[in-house]
């Protein structure tokens, strides 16, 4: 599977890659989420909550670790849940919390920093790359199943060039 690749000048533009990928989400979906520090993941994230409806403060789930919301998918409610790994001193403390009940057919996980617990995360279907470029951000999704084959083939977006 190769990646698509963009350039997104400017955090405008990485609120509308959000958009866009959220219309394309289905439950179940696993995505992870890589990059360094300020690099636009929650952001990214933030954009594809509120695209799904919800409504008020989406947080960086940096203490809790994750953060659940309810959205609309379509005609239907979802769970999304955002994790935030990047404090986790173990792959242990992921289990230890009962995260991996999460991961399930009903379930859209976002995982941010999923480095910190790889030994135990469920493989995703949707990896995310996003890297500071000057004003803007060099963006790369990359599909490794079925599934996130199917949501960037959903995917509508065409990035300002």
């Amino acid at each position: 599977m190769h990646p698509i690749t963009l350039h997104l000048h400017e955090e405008a533009g990485t609120l509308a890659l959000g958009a866009s990928l959220a219309h394309a989400l289905r439950p179940g979906l696993i995505i992870y989420l890589h990059g360094d520090l300020g690099a636009g993941k929650t952001a990214l994230t933030r954009a594809m909550l509120h695209a799904l409806g919800h409504i008020g403060h989406v947080r960086s789930p940096t203490y809790t670790l994750a953060e659940p919301y309810a959205v609309r998918l379509g005609d239907r409610e979802a769970g999304v849940i955002h994790f935030d790994l990047y404090r986790m001193a173990s792959p242990e403390e992921f289990l230890d919390a009962g995260f991996r009940d999460y991961f399930n057919r009903e379930t859209i996980c976002i995982v941010e920093w999923p480095e910190k617990a790889e030994t135990v995360l469920p493989p995703p279907d949707l990896s995310i790359t996003l890297r500071v470029a000057g004003e803007g951000r060099d963006v790369e999704l990359l599909a490794l199943s079925e599934q996130g084959t199917a949501c960037l083939n959903r995917l509508k977006f065409a990035p300002n060039l």
